[in-house]
């Protein structure tokens, strides 16, 4: 009878691959170990760091960064991009803003939205400014009453912008509105600001230090579809509220009364005169 065979141990093989890839992953766990424990990053450069990374909604949605683009054209710098903590507040403030604007927001004359610069609220009512006016009508100081009390609850800087269409300013003075001549459309988008900002700051007693009233005459439409009609001359006929994600009105002490971010990029919109 013939004996058995002994069946020789089986060796596992292992892809020649595997041995040079797990040397690479043990030098990168070492490197970012090393990167770990001898680094000095405080508690705000790793904020800017994961800024980069993150939208006002929460992470991983949309990095922002400091190429071409609009947050480079708006002045904006990586130290006022919206932290983690702002942009779950404004997460909130924009469910807030369209349950205090729904009616209008159903009526199609507020429309909001969010952008580097923070929650935006469009006031696009046919019926908020007559052509070539920037007198209040009933209907927009209804819903500014309403701007103005969200924006106190908010506690937050704001840029009051104003619009016009691309019409020349005819003043008309109609029965009973006396109101001043324009020069051009930069003139009468920037008496809409201003109107705007002052009604919101009279209506609730606001800190006027939160207000910048600003001006984009006819070059920032917002409706390029049907240009030059009624309807699209309306939607660019506006004012926006811009809630800035910069920083809190809450200023600490020895910060500067105008509590704007402390690095910003020289010659913007946002520098208060007198600062350097």
């Amino acid at each position: 009878m013939a004996k058995k065979q002994k069946c020789p141990e089986c060796i596992q093989k292992v892809p020649e691959f595997m041995a040079t890839y797990g040397d690479m992953v043990t030098l990168l766990l070492c490197f970012f170990i090393l990167l770990y424990t001898t680094g000095k990053t405080d508690a705000k450069e790793m904020q800017i760091i994961l800024s980069a990374f993150k939208s006002t909604t929460g992470f991983f949605t949309g990095g922002q960064t400091l190429s071409k683009g609009s947050l480079e054209e708006m002045g904006m710098n990586i130290e006022s991009l919206p932290s983690q903590v702002v942009g779950r507040n404004l997460s909130k403030s924009k469910k807030d803003a369209q349950e205090v604007f729904k009616p209008e927001i159903q009526a199609g004359k507020v429309k909001i939205s969010e952008n580097e610069r923070g929650l935006v609220i469009s006031l696009v009512g046919a019926d908020y400014f007559y052509p070539g006016s920037a007198i209040l009508t009933p209907t927009i100081r209804e819903t500014l009453r309403k701007a103005a009390g969200l924006i106190k609850g908010l506690e937050r800087f704001v840029r009051v912008e104003g619009h016009s269409d691309d019409d020349a300013v005819n003043p008309v003075n109609r029965p009973g509105r006396e109101e001043r001549e324009y020069i051009n459309n930069w003139d009468l988008a920037a008496a809409r600001s201003v109107n705007a900002t002052v009604f919101m700051i009279n209506s609730e007693e606001i800190d006027p230090s939160w207000f910048q009233a600003v001006s984009f005459g006819s070059y920032r439409p917002m409706l390029l579809e049907n240009e030059g009609t009624p309807e699209a001359k309306a939607y660019n006929r506006r004012v926006d509220i811009i809630i800035l994600t910069e920083k809190s009105t809450k200023r600490d002490v020895g910060e500067s009364r105008y509590g704007l971010p402390e690095s910003r990029l020289p010659n913007t919109e946002t520098n208060v005169e007198g600062e350097n």
